[in-house]
């Protein structure tokens, strides 16, 4: 099986915290990370600065597509970043419990 860490902002924690418990309800996650981050980006022609929210989602790789569906329902951005970050090892029980944990 194939596990990866999905990443995405938000800069509404309660918005973010409400998407994390969608996703943990329809069990395509396992676990969820938020931290906060000050963010540098491009917007429209200029840099904008921004405190925002991180926020790793642990899942099964094949879950990709289910979550980025979610996500664009219920992000507020209108291009919401959404990247996969391979998990290439990791220790054997923990991704036992990832395993046991999605559907």
């Amino acid at each position: 099986m194939s596990y990866v860490i999905l990443y995405t902002t938000i800069d509404n924690l309660n918005i973010g915290k409400k998407i994390v418990k969608k996703l943990l309800e329809e069990r395509l996650i396992a676990c969820a990370n938020i931290f906060k981050i000050s963010s540098y980006y491009w917007w429209k022609g200029k840099i904008e600065k921004g405190k925002e929210y991180g926020i790793f989602l642990k899942t099964k790789k094949e879950k990709y597509k289910e979550i980025e569906k979610r996500i664009k329902e219920l992000h507020p951005y209108e291009t919401p970043c959404l990247l996969q970050l391979e998990i290439k090892k990791g220790y054997k029980k923990y991704l036992s419990w990832l395993e046991k944990e999605i559907k």
